[in-house]
């Protein structure tokens, strides 16, 4: 969780910010509000990295699940476990051969 700190902490115990940023970026209130962002470098890349790898994870889920009701749409299904996880795995072994 990032911490969340008041502008007074930013004001008078800077170190304090400073050191919470090495970890995270920090959100600063002004007024019971959100206000500022601060961070190092690093964290706020870090940030960023997470968000876009979260964002790409959520697309390729919602792919997924378009894809799957579509299949079953169609009629594609099947009550067959056994032989669903023997062609999840074969195209996990495909796809991690390939990539």
């Amino acid at each position: 969780m990032e911490p969340i700190l008041p502008l007074t902490t930013l004001l008078r115990n800077p170190g304090k910010v400073k050191d919470a940023a090495k970890e995270s970026i920090v959100r600063i209130t002004e007024h019971g509000e959100g206000a500022y962002i601060f961070a190092t470098e690093e964290s706020f890349e870090a940030y960023v990295r997470r968000q876009r790898e979260e964002a790409a994870f959520e697309e390729r889920l919602a792919r997924s699940v378009e894809q799957g009701l579509e299949e079953a749409e169609a009629g594609r299904v099947s009550d067959d476990l056994e032989g669903l996880f023997a062609r999840v795995e074969a195209k996990f072994e495909e796809e991690t051969h390939d990539g």
